[in-house]
């Protein structure tokens, strides 16, 4: 029986490489994880921003999923951006029993938009309490919980509500904010916390760090590391690619993921 970690990517494509799809093949692959995807939307976006979203027919997205799980087994499924409510009521009534990490994919390193309120509020109804982990960054954690973060108390409480929300463990990530040391804070269901401390890295090439993390992770859990030691190696390799970037394009440039 092989013991490669096999995961399933429900997520967008992203036409610039830098995150989406792209970014979580690259980092399970990383990580010695075989990717498998269902595409939910695909985006003309590059460096400087996104210039169009067009999502996936969800009947589409949901046949992709299908085949997926009738024959390969998942052993862990890493959920990115949505589009579709059809597909998020498929993902809540038949993905029962399998870990589900979800990055809440909702506003691009750009600052550009990337789904409705509509999508968001089905996210939090049908979707955290079947999370294993999320990983918002600050907008999103604050989209998530209608409230402000300004502090590292903050990040703790919103991410407390987050779990009586549903999530088994909530990561807050701090990497938006504008302190020279970054701040991820996870909150699990038994009611610990830890908080990584990072240094910030001053780099414009922070495209698709999000996608990429939320993968190393989901691929280090299906290897059996416990969740706090799946993020710590998650976030090094992270930083690791920030600081290495191949200074791609003009604008907020990918990160280095081999």
């Amino acid at each position: 029986m092989s013991t490669i970690p096999k995961v399933l990517i429900i997520a967008g494509s992203d036409s610039g490489g830098g995150a989406g799809i792209q970014a979580d093949i690259k980092a399970i692959t990383f990580f010695k994880g075989f990717a498998m995807t269902a595409i939910t939307a695909v985006t003309a976006q590059n460096t400087i921003g996104v210039q169009a979203i067009h999502p996936v027919p969800g009947t589409i997205v949901i046949d992709h999923i299908n085949s997926v799980m009738e024959d390969l087994s998942p052993d862990i499924i890493k959920i990115g951006m949505l589009t579709d409510l059809d597909v998020i009521n498929f993902i809540s009534e038949n993905l029962e029993g399998y870990k589900i990490i979800l990055d809440p994919v909702m506003v691009a390193t750009s600052g550009d938009v990337l789904v409705n309120d509509d999508v968001i509020n089905s996210i939090k109804v049908k979707l955290l309490e079947k999370s294993f982990l999320i990983t918002p960054n600050i907008y999103e954690a604050e989209i998530l919980s209608g409230k402000k973060i300004n502090s590292l108390q903050d990040q703790l409480e919103i991410g407390k509500e987050l779990v009586k929300m549903g999530s088994k463990n909530v990561l807050v990530k701090g990497g938006h904010g504008n302190l020279d040391t970054i701040h991820d804070v996870l909150i699990c269901a038994d009611g610990n916390h830890h908080i990584f401390e990072s240094k910030k890295i001053k780099s414009k090439n922070t495209h698709g760090t999000g996608c990429t993390l939320a993968s190393a992770i989901a691929t280090n859990i299906a290897k059996k590391i416990d969740v706090k030691e799946s993020i710590k190696i998650s976030i090094e390799y992270v930083q690791n690619g920030i600081r290495n970037a191949p200074e791609f394009g003009s604008g907020n440039g990918p990160i280095r993921h081999f």
